[in-house]
């Protein structure tokens, strides 16, 4: 590993758990988190560097913390996301093969920095960097897409699985990856779980959000109908609307349940090998399941996949092709639908990290 690429991975990131900025506030649950990683809590920011070289050289794939809640816009919350689902892992998956490498370091009221002056950036970089000259960005979804840029250049066959976090985090993750992907002249394809289709050309005036993300990602596929969609179900236009403005697939919620994950998963697969597709990334939102299982999140929809669905399908593509990139997002774990009466964050937590656990599983194998 450079020290150019060692010294911007410091730069960009931090300690796991620590891209929720705080002084004191969530201090134990900070300190939950790395007394499991590194079986102490002082020190920290130096046993992270420290381990760095090793999680970047090894064979496992990657997990990185990206705590931004900026792009959303409905209910906030999914900054906790990485700091709650990374212990729930640690804890409910021990088998798992991965390497931490920390968190995107965050400030909170920032997303992109396109969207700042030069003042804002210079005051940002001297409070992230104590330089303002620096030439690093400082809006969360700027460092996620400079740190996977460079990752993607300098260690071409790592992979990289990533907790948001809003849907908005996608962006820059899936934007690097099909970049990257293209320059090593690899055909890839995206697997979106999601309630919502997260095709608006912008909310708001803003163009890239948590529900504009995947219009922002199609340039950089080699065919919009790369990005296939599954578990949609809230949506003010039908699919046919989607699918002939954008020309992507989907797989509605309801579809799914009347033909089985099994068949649907067969059809997809179908049409990868016949497209010729080499590589998959699979972003997850949490809402594709129903409310009953995700009801820590910001858009809890009811009639949406059970945990099995989904993992049945992810399984089911594993088996057949490399999956190579993917995250997690939306997870809120203080946020929870008022008519729940199961424990929560617990029940989100656990079906997200069973099918975090299957995607992580399906990285390490994707060599095979």
């Amino acid at each position: 590993m450079s020290n150019s690429f060692y010294n911007l991975t410091k730069n960009l990131l931090c300690a796991p758990g620590n891209g929720v900025f705080t002084v004191n506030t969530a201090k134990e649950r900070k300190e939950k988190l790395h007394k499991a990683l590194y079986k102490t809590t002082d020190s920290v920011e130096t046993l992270w560097e420290k381990s760095i070289e090793g999680s970047l050289n090894s064979s496992s794939p990657i997990l990185l913390g990206v705590c931004s809640d900026t792009g959303g816009g409905i209910q906030r919350g999914a900054n906790w996301g990485p700091l709650f689902l990374r212990t729930t892992l640690l804890e409910e998956h021990p088998e798992l093969t991965y390497d931490d490498i920390g968190d995107i370091r965050v400030i909170p009221h920032l997303l992109h920095d396109k969207y700042l002056n030069d003042e804002t950036i210079e005051s940002c970089r001297n409070a992230l960097y104590q330089d303002k000259n620096s030439k690093f960005p400082v809006s969360a979804l700027s460092l996620a897409e400079e740190f996977c840029d460079n990752l993607h250049e300098s260690f071409p066959e790592k992979k990289l699985f990533s907790i948001g976090g809003d849907h908005s985090v996608s962006y820059p993750l899936v934007k690097s990856y099909l970049k990257a992907k293209k320059k090593q002249g690899i055909k890839a394809a995206i697997i979106h779980f999601d309630a919502h289709t997260d095709l608006l050309v912008e909310r708001l005036g803003i163009d890239i959000c948590f529900g504009s993300w995947c219009t922002h990602i199609l340039p950089f596929l080699d065919s919009p109908e790369y990005l296939i969609q599954l578990g949609i179900r809230s949506s003010g236009k039908d699919r046919s609307h989607w699918e002939n403005s954008f020309g992507v697939q989907q797989f509605w919620a309801q579809e799914i349940q009347e033909k089985g994950a099994s068949n649907i998963a067969k059809g997809i697969l179908e049409y990868l090998k016949a497209e010729k597709i080499d590589e998959l990334y699979v972003s997850f939102d949490i809402d594709a399941l129903d409310e009953k299982y995700a009801s820590a999140t910001g858009t809890p929809e009811p009639g949406g996949l059970d945990p099995e669905q989904a993992i049945t399908i992810i399984k089911a593509l594993a088996a057949e092709f490399k999956i190579t990139g993917a995250d997690m997002v939306e997870i809120a774990p203080l946020v929870c639908a008022d008519h729940v009466t199961h424990p929560e964050p617990q029940t989100t937590l656990t079906v997200g990290a069973a099918i975090s656990a299957t995607l992580i599983e399906a990285l390490n194998n994707g060599d095979s």
